[in-house]
């Protein structure tokens, strides 16, 4: 896939790419009012507004619908600001062309379902608008390939990547779990893939949304999509996780942008003889990784004698509560050790097994 760099779509573009403006279109003087405001901060480029709303149960607030589309060709001639919209099937791509919408995007609930991404897809063929895609509502990076992939072979090139964070069921402090891996994987993949965080959605809550913004330029993200209203208190949908203008332009003003290559040569010379230290130490744990490989082997030899199952969930449990509690006495979070041993679990029940396996069907 071949992704054309932000400041191909936006000319002078600055790092970052700001997206800002309410979860939905409520009301003429609504959006108006809002982008007025928004549209006093420079780094503010695009205006968002979502025009159909996809609800988990029916009755709530689903949008104005095609009205909407008017508003945000109003905020677009009397700001300057580019528009962008969600879009979840063909009828929303055809009106949002329609009304001149400059962005679409696609939802995270539209991402799960293939069918729905490829007749989007196939309707924006021929236009080249830009796109941006948000990753689904679980943790699966192959899902939000494909529904990249989709719109790429569309013939559109002017692609991005929305990270909102991740249904997972477990209780945190975010609405959607940010699994920060998961996008760092995406863009090692795709390089040139732009990638843009939506604080909102993970935060949940407007409190923290200043603190996933820095967290997403650490991660050197290329923009910022942040829902943004003209008072939140009074929003018909997703009123807690919304700010309003001033704190959005509090919040781009206190960002710490790192660079990744710094103009201090004797920095750089530090840093390198810091990463050649980590280099050392990554071949002492892939040493050590493959010396428990070998243990492992012989385990699961012994096990095969014996006859007894590769998978044994009470030493399983045992042995990752005792590695926890190491790691937290060595200074490492609970997450993160876990985080690895399940991998190397994994891997180690993967090798017993196919030993059992290979002696089960030479019998």
């Amino acid at each position: 896939m071949d992704f054309l760099p932000l400041n191909k779509w936006l000319p002078n573009l600055k790092r970052p790419l700001v997206i800002a403006g309410p979860c939905s279109a409520e009301s003429h003087d609504q959006m108006l009012s809002t982008a007025r405001e928004i549209a006093k901060i420079p780094d503010v480029r695009i205006f968002r507004a979502g025009i159909w709303k996809p609800r988990t149960r029916p009755n709530c607030f689903e949008g104005v619908g095609e009205e909407g589309l008017k508003w945000l060709s109003d905020v677009k001639a009397e700001t300057g600001l580019l528009t962008t919209t969600e879009v979840a099937n063909t009828q929303h791509v055809e009106l949002a062309l329609k009304h001149g919408v400059d962005i679409l995007w696609i939802g995270a609930r539209t991402t799960v379902s293939p069918f729905a991404v490829q007749e989007i897809a196939d309707a924006l063929k021929g236009t080249n608008i830009p796109v941006m895609v948000k990753n689904p509502v679980n943790q699966d990076l192959a899902l939000w390939i494909g529904a990249l992939e989709r719109i790429a072979g569309s013939g559109i090139n002017k692609i991005a990547a929305i990270h909102r964070g991740f249904s997972t069921g477990d209780t945190s402090k975010y609405r959607n779990l940010p699994l920060w891996k998961i996008p760092i994987e995406l863009k090692s993949k795709f390089q040139d893939l732009p990638i843009i965080c939506d604080p909102s959605h993970i935060a949940g809550k407007r409190d923290l949304i200043a603190y996933v913004c820095q967290k997403a330029m650490d991660a050197d993200m290329e923009g910022l999509m942040v829902e943004t209203h003209i008072d939140p208190t009074k929003a018909l949908s997703d009123a807690a996780q919304q700010v309003t203008p001033e704190a959005l332009g509090a919040i781009i003003e206190g960002l710490s942008l790192r660079t990744e290559f710094g103009v201090d040569r004797t920095f750089e010379q530090e840093l390198d003889a810091l990463r050649g230290q980590v280099d050392r130490v990554d071949q002492e744990i892939l040493e050590a990784l493959k010396t428990r490989t070998e243990i492992i082997k012989k385990i699961g030899e012994a096990k095969k004698e014996k006859n007894i199952m590769p998978l044994q969930i009470q030493r399983m449990d045992e042995l990752m509560k005792k590695r926890i509690d190491l790691g937290k006495d060595l200074g490492l979070t609970e997450t993160f050790v876990k985080d690895i041993y399940d991998t190397i679990h994994s891997e180690s029940v993967r090798i017993q097994s196919q030993i059992v396996n290979d002696f089960d069907s030479k019998k």
